[in-house]
Order: C-alpha cells, then structure tokens, then sequence
C-alpha cells in the first residue's frame, strides 16, 4: 500500500510562536527532497532536483508541474518555494504545523488543501500533507520519503489514464484520491479483525480480546477523526467551485467524495459491530460463569446427602447400650451396604438433574 520508509518520531502539537506567517522550524525533520515531474501530452520527465532557481524553467516549458518536497527541515527552502510559486506566507505556516486538521481554504490564484495519508504501522501512524494547486502546477510538502502514489506516478511516466492529457487540477483530485483510497486497505483489515474476534469471543473470550477490541475502537475513532473533516473539505470544493478546478474535474472529484463517504459508513459499521462484541464478550464470560457455578453447584448439591449420611454414622454410640444404637455397625455387610445405598444415592440424584435439563449444554 505505501512505500517503505523509515518509522519517524511522533512531533508534539506546539502553539504557534510569533507573529501570523512565521516559519517555526519543525524539530528532528529530514531535510527536503525536491522531486519534479513535469508532464505533457507527448512526453514526461521525473527527477530530483536541488537547483531552486530553475523551478521557473518547468513552469515555463510544461503544462503541468508537480513538484513533491518529502522533509520539513529547512524553513529557507520553504520559503524560498513559496516566493517563486507565490504562496501565501499563512499557507507555508500551516505547512509547518504537523497537527493541523484536513481543510480546504483558497488564497489567492491558489488552492490551499491539509490532508492527512496513512502510514504503515496503524492508523495511529498518519502524515499531514500539505498541497498547493495553482496554474499549471501542483506542490506537496510531506514530513519524510514515502507516500501512496507510487502508482499515481507510474500512471503519469506510462501515459496510462487520462492524467498526461489533463491539467493540474486533475492532478490534484488524483493525489486526493489516493489519499482517500489508502484507507480502504486498512478497512479490509479491520473487517477481518471483526470477524476473528467474534469468533475468539464466542469460543475462548479472554481479557486480551478485551484489549484488541478497545484498540480496534480506538483505530476506528481515528480514522473517523481524519475521514469527517476529510470529506467536509471535499464537500466545500465540490459546493463551492473555486476557478482553480474546471467542471470535468469537479465531476472527477465526486467520485473522491464518494469514497469518504463509504470509508465513514464503514468506520461507524465497523465501531457498531466492536461495541457489539464487547456486549457479548461479557456475556459470554457471564455464561461460562454460570455454567461453573452450575457444575460446582451439582456437586455440592450432591456431597449434601453424602456428607449428611456419613456424619450420621460417624457418631459414636455404644450399639452395647441400647440396641437401638445402630444396630447396623454390626452387621457383617454393614460397611459395603453402606457405600452402595451412598452410590444410589448419586445415581438418583444425576438421573433427578438430567431429566431436568440441568446437566446438558443450552
């Protein structure tokens, strides 16, 4: 589903420092990775580039420019990006805020849009990215090397699809889309969880069921988190038309909203089904109770009669006395009698308990 990377540490939410438009440095971030592709009908080139003053000449000689910057360590190259593509010093300052929530705001000639991309690892595990549309381009800033559109890219080298013929806007809703899409995988997976824990639940409930089912709730509630806003910002660009997306590409853009709507349907199927499991995990561990208090119960129930005859003998009366203190200890088969009458007992009271249904299984 993605790339392979290099686990990250998690960046703490900070207050902003200083004035409206300040580029606050993001701790231990890698620093940028300039990646270009530049495409047209006829041809295409992908490459890595370090020179920021020849970022014009793509601009200048192809109809579309994307240009992907993977780390966020170094503020001058930030800024330097947002004076040649003219971006809005708010913009560059959202860029550098790692916790903002997926939004879309217009600034200018450009379209501003905070994503959110899952990473390997758990959904607990996601990257904000950052993405600029404006004429004849595409930037997106990510917080280290790897993403999901490894195959979004292929498609542009190979020609495949409609992208190489279309603008810049039909690229972004592209890498929106993929966005989107990376969760599905994760959904597949939580399906199946689902499905093995209600059978663990129904067979051998145990407390570590417990736990993955509250971790499943909570990666859940994560995903809900990221996806609501997600399809809020959707639903703004679809309502409000901004002149950066042409009506094909709106079309194009409800097949995204689409898919974050179904991803919600599932996130709340999905936490519907685990709140259900721990309903019946209690009751099935309440019912393995009762089926060990029945058991223990039978057999107390029959050591009462065997307990209260055994005492009964045990007491000691001189039989010389009187002949009517039991007379039975002295009979020659007194003892056998004995523990054959305790055994009928039992018998009587297994075949009083079955022909009451109480010692077959619900």
């Amino acid at each position: 589903m993605h790339a392979h990377r290099r686990k990250n540490k998690k960046h703490k939410p900070s207050s902003p420092a200083g004035p409206p438009g300040t580029l606050s440095a993001v701790p231990d971030a890698p620093k940028p990775i300039l990646r270009a592709i530049a495409y047209g009908p006829g041809e295409c080139i992908d490459e890595e580039t370090t020179d920021l003053d020849s970022l014009h000449t793509y601009l200048e000689r192809w109809p579309v420019t994307w240009l992907n910057i993977d780390g966020l360590g170094d503020t001058e190259v930030i800024r330097r990006l947002g004076e040649i593509f003219g971006l809005h010093p708010l913009t560059l300052e959202d860029v550098l805020h790692l916790h903002e929530r997926p939004k879309v705001e217009e600034y200018g000639e450009n379209l501003f849009l905070v994503l959110r991309m899952l990473e390997p690892g758990g959904v607990s595990q996601t990257e904000q990215v950052s993405m600029f549309l404006g004429d004849r381009f595409v930037l997106t800033f990510q917080e280290h090397p790897g993403d999901c559109f490894d195959e979004l890219r292929r498609r542009i080298r190979e020609g495949r699809g409609r992208v190489r013929n279309a603008g810049a806007d039909y690229l972004a809703y592209c890498i929106l889309d993929s966005v989107v899409d990376g969760y599905f995988p994760y959904l597949d997976v939580a399906s199946d969880l689902v499905e093995d824990l209600e059978t663990e639940v129904l067979e051998k409930p145990t407390p570590e069921t417990v736990s993955k089912i509250h971790q499943l709730k909570r990666d859940l509630l994560s995903v809900r988190r990221v996806m609501s806003p997600t399809r809020e910002a959707i639903s703004v660009l679809l309502r409000d038309a901004p002149e950066q997306l042409s009506p094909t590409t709106l079309v194009y853009l409800r097949d995204a909203y689409d898919h974050a709507v179904q991803l919600l349907e599932l996130v709340e199927t999905y936490r519907e089904l685990a709140g259900g499991l721990l309903d019946v995990y209690l009751s099935s561990v309440s019912n393995r109770m009762n089926e060990i208090m029945k058991v223990l119960t039978v057999i107390a129930t029959i050591f009462i009669p065997l307990g209260f005859f055994a005492g009964l003998y045990g007491m000691n009366f001189d039989t010389e006395k009187s002949p009517w203190n039991m007379p039975e200890l002295g009979w020659y088969w007194g003892y056998p009698a004995f523990l054959i009458f305790l055994v009928v007992v039992v018998l009587v009271q297994l075949l009083f308990f079955w022909r009451k249904g109480w010692l077959r299984k619900p």
